[in-house]
């Protein structure tokens, strides 16, 4: 049940599964480009970025707290204009929350917009926060001379193993959790911050599934999950893929679930956002070799000097 008085600023709440109905109709109004702003993702990643979120009239209010300690703003989302809402937040970050000097992550190109004529802001983009956006049709297809290397994958794939592919299911869920828990011991995800987070919110996606209302495929050996995916719309012309697994022993097999996922559930939707690379250098050549149309970009707020 949704709570009966949202929290507003200056109060803010941890997020939970009962805000969902508060706060995504908040987040769909906005048609947002970046990868953050679906409840999804706010809330399977909650604890490893220390969210919060109230509202402050029209505009929904995220804070953010690092490993450090440190407490910073996410874009805040509703109508422009929203410089007032900014500069409220960035002086009672500075002068109720101690920050000497505050911070707003994530943001995009229409609040960077909003905030670069202000004088007391410094707008930078966050290269690492970029998002990658791809036509699906060019991610189903895989067609032509840019795709060579992916098609190749696939269809080698095809050829070595009878696979099929099946919308994701509950009863999938917990082969979907024994191939994620096996692709972190690989990884070895308690010794790296990063990747203990992602394990958490890859546990939180699938303990939630039905809650969150996602959509999600697996490919199956011989009756046994070895990827999955899960992923929804994040406006209307683009589907954000939140998680990706699969058994790193099949080559392929990564390359097969993104493809068979975005056919059988995507087709009609003429984009897809596969979120950020971090600033993690495989990752980001892994991304680029899927030809984005381009990059959507965020940017860092800050006071000047």
């Amino acid at each position: 049940m949704p709570l009966a008085s949202p929290p507003r600023f200056p109060d803010f709440q941890p997020l939970s599964l009962d805000h969902r109905d508060l706060i995504q109709p908040r987040l769909w109004a906005y048609q947002p480009e970046t990868s953050e702003l679906t409840f999804t993702n706010l809330f399977i990643w909650r604890r490893p970025h220390g969210l919060r979120w109230s509202l402050e009239g029209d505009h929904l209010l995220l804070l953010s707290r690092e490993p450090s300690g440190a407490v910073c703003a996410w874009p805040p989302v509703g109508p422009p204009p929203r410089l007032p809402v900014v500069r409220r937040l960035f002086e009672w970050l500075r002068e109720e929350q101690g920050q000497a000097a505050p911070r707003l992550e994530r943001a995009d190109p229409r609040l960077a917009a909003e905030l670069a004529a202000a004088p007391e802001f410094q707008v930078s983009p966050a290269r690492e926060h970029f998002d990658y956006l791809y036509a699906t049709a060019d991610l189903i297809q895989l067609a032509g001379r840019r795709f060579h290397d992916k098609r190749n994958h696939v269809n080698a794939f095809r050829r070595a193993h009878r696979f099929r592919y099946e919308p994701l299911e509950e009863r999938h869920l917990p082969a979907c959790r024994e191939l994620a828990e096996a692709w972190c011991r690989l990884r070895r995800c308690e010794e790296d911050l990063s990747l203990a987070g992602e394990w958490e919110a890859v546990r939180e996606a699938l303990a939630h599934f039905p809650d969150l209302r996602l959509s999600g495929g697996v490919i199956l050996l011989e009756g046994r999950v070895v990827a999955f995916t899960l992923g929804e719309l994040l406006n209307r012309d683009t589907v954000v893929i939140h998680i990706e697994k699969a058994d790193p022993e099949l080559k392929g097999a990564y390359a097969v679930i993104n493809q068979q996922f975005l056919e059988h559930a995507w087709a009609q939707v003429p984009f897809v956002n596969r979120e950020q690379d971090l600033g993690e250098s495989g990752l980001r050549t892994a991304k680029l070799s899927y030809n984005p149309v381009r990059l959507v970009e965020k940017f860092q707020v800050k006071l000047k000097d």
